[in-house]
């Protein structure tokens, strides 16, 4: 059924109404996106008390019915033409749309921003540049530019949602840019985050004198290049999930990252997962994932 048809149907009466929040909890909100022991309130729940306060002001008159209609075509998605702004996805699972921005135009990106920024506390551009971080920054304030990574961040609202630390672990120093992008996504994604960089095979007892560091996290991202070995190495010292990314560093027998990922994929640690080349985005979404569980 299309949402104005369902929104219609549930607006109709205060009876109705009440079983209409009951409705969008059971169908967009996620048991374990309610309130924690700590009171804290995950963003999908922020949506949701949005949708209640819209069908209360119907049920006491003060807001006509094809009004809120009209508020909740944008609860799916917005369409500018160019663009279609998923504002479900912070409901439907607990993280706002990411927006890419190498490929788009500055100003497809600053448009997306300024309509997430309405209702998403915290954004997240990855592959962006100076240049577009001082369009977005006109835009919003609030904005922030790391250069290693390229991500331009929005974060207001740092309340840390994960259960654990998450730890980024750099075979290289080349490889810093990709872990970065991996640490950035973590944390504006409600996690604490730490770094241990330049441990890799090479020099094995920089990783071994850190062995502490790597007991204290709850996941683990390990991001190499060249053969891309560390990941199980570090898998193997570890009882939790290890998130290997491998990055397009090497010699040409690297395959510009090839080389690593079926390194990765072979790896003989059985609590070892891959993401692509460079990845760092997915790999920091998915530990922050395994990190709220």
């Amino acid at each position: 059924m299309p949402l104005s048809s369902l929104a219609s149907s549930v607006l109709l009466t205060g009876e109705i109404a009440d079983a209409g929040v009951g409705l969008f909890t059971r169908l967009w909100q996620p048991s374990h996106s309610l309130p924690d022991s700590r009171g804290r309130i995950h963003w999908r729940k922020m949506t949701e008390n949005k949708i209640r306060n819209l069908l209360e002001q119907v049920r006491a008159g003060k807001l006509h019915i094809d009004d809120a209609v009209r508020e909740l075509k944008h609860l799916p998605y917005e369409d500018l033409g160019y663009a279609k702004i998923d504002h479900h996805r912070a409901l439907r699972q607990g993280m706002p749309e990411v927006i890419l921005g190498r490929g788009k135009r500055p100003e497809q990106v600053v448009g997306v921003v300024k309509k997430m920024a309405r209702v998403s506390p915290n954004i997240l551009i990855t592959r962006g540049d100076q240049p577009l971080y001082r369009k977005v920054r006109q835009a919003v304030r609030a904005a922030q530019f790391h250069p290693l990574s390229g991500a331009i961040t929005i974060h207001r609202d740092k309340t840390i949602y994960g259960r654990g630390k998450i730890l980024v672990v750099s075979a290289g120093t080349s490889d810093i840019p990709v872990a970065e992008e991996a640490l950035v996504t973590a944390r504006i994604m409600g996690n604490e985050a730490e770094t241990l960089y330049d441990v890799g095979v090479a020099g094995i007892h920089r990783l071994m004198g850190n062995r502490q560091v790597l007991g204290t996290a709850r996941v683990i991202i390990v991001v190499a290049g060249m053969e891309g070995a560390l990941p199980s190495v570090v898998a193997g010292m570890v009882a939790v999930p290890v998130i290997a990314v491998p990055t397009s560093i090497g010699y040409g027998s690297s395959f510009q990252g090839l080389a690593a990922l079926l390194g990765m994929l072979n790896s003989c640690a059985s609590n070892v997962s891959v993401v692509n080349i460079d990845n760092g985005f997915g790999a920091g979404c998915v530990a922050s994932m395994i990190n709220r569980l």
